[in-house]
This record gives C-alpha cells, sequence and structure tokens, in this order.
C-alpha cells in the first residue's frame, strides 16, 4: 500500500516542480517582454519625434541625421514585432543598429559641438550638421538625445541578451 502513496507524492511533487519551472519561464519571458517593450517605445517615440520634426515643422535634416534615421527607423519596426512575439533573439540583430546608430549620434554631437575638425564634417550640401535649427527644448542637441535614445535601446538589448542566455 506505500508504494501507491510513494508514486502518487512522487507525482504531485513532478507537477509541483513542473508548475515551478513553467511559472518560472513565463515570469522570464514578461520580463524580456517588458525589456522589448521599453526599448521599442524609445524607437518609436524617436521615429515619431524625428518625423514631426521634419515633416511638421520642417526643419530639414542634415546627412547625419539622415544616417541616424536609417538605424532608428528600422528599429522601430524590428523591435516592435520582436515585442509581438516576445523574441530575445532580437538582440543579434537589434544591437548591431543600435551600437552603429550610436556611434554616428556621438560623431553628430562632436560635430554639433565643434570638438571634431571642420574638415572632417560630412555636412557638404544642404543644412548644416552644427547649425542652431539642430537642437529642441531651448538648446538641446538632437544629435544628443538621439545618443541618448541609441544607447538606452542598446542597454536594454543588452539585459534582453543576458535573460535569453541565463
Amino acid at each position: 500500500m506505500s508504494k501507491p502513496r510513494t508514486k502518487r507524492r512522487q507525482g504531485a511533487v513532478d507537477a509541483a516542480a513542473a508548475a515551478s519551472t513553467s511559472a518560472g519561464a513565463v515570469l522570464e519571458n514578461e520580463e524580456i517582454w517588458k525589456l522589448l517593450f521599453a526599448a521599442w517605445l524609445i524607437a518609436l517615440g524617436s521615429t515619431l519625434s524625428v518625423l514631426f520634426i521634419g515633416e511638421i515643422m520642417g526643419q530639414t535634416p542634415c546627412v547625419l541625421c539622415w544616417y541616424q534615421r536609417a538605424f532608428m527607423f528600422p528599429l522601430a519596426v524590428i523591435l516592435g514585432i520582436a515585442c509581438f512575439r516576445t523574441d530575445g533573439a532580437v538582440w543579434r540583430y537589434g544591437m548591431p543598429l543600435a551600437v552603429i546608430g550610436a556611434a554616428i549620434a556621438s560623431w553628430h554631437t562632436l560635430v554639433f559641438t565643434g570638438v571634431a575638425p571642420t574638415a572632417l564634417e560630412p555636412c557638404g550640401q544642404g543644412p548644416s550638421c552644427s547649425s542652431e535649427n539642430m537642437t529642441i527644448l531651448g538648446g538641446l542637441p538632437l544629435s544628443l538625445l538621439a545618443v541618448g535614445a541609441f544607447g538606452a535601446i542598446a542597454v536594454l538589448l543588452h539585459l534582453v541578451r543576458k535573460r535569453v542566455n541565463a
């Protein structure tokens, strides 16, 4: 008679272990989703902001702004899809976009502040990369905001990577 009871207990222990493992996986997925959602909100907010500045306010972007857009716009789409699917593997293809975008935005900030030599400025024709109309909120350079956005997305994707590989 003790054997069936032992089997029942073992079955109950196995079920409890499976439930706790399943609950842990759900919590882990929820944590990954929250990180992806935050990264997507940043990318979407950045994308909509630059579209507003360019299309509604009529401010023509400089060459470096276009390069930054080339890396931010896909992030908004990629991170949105990854968030919908709770796809933690997005860090593999989202991180390069964020890091390269941050590098371009950092260079743009150096150009804007005058730290970069004028001979290396990429803006030959069109709007200047260092003009006063490249600021918002009373003098905050748009390129510095882009550095912050790309950097925040990179940090969030790094946290996703750590959770996926854990």
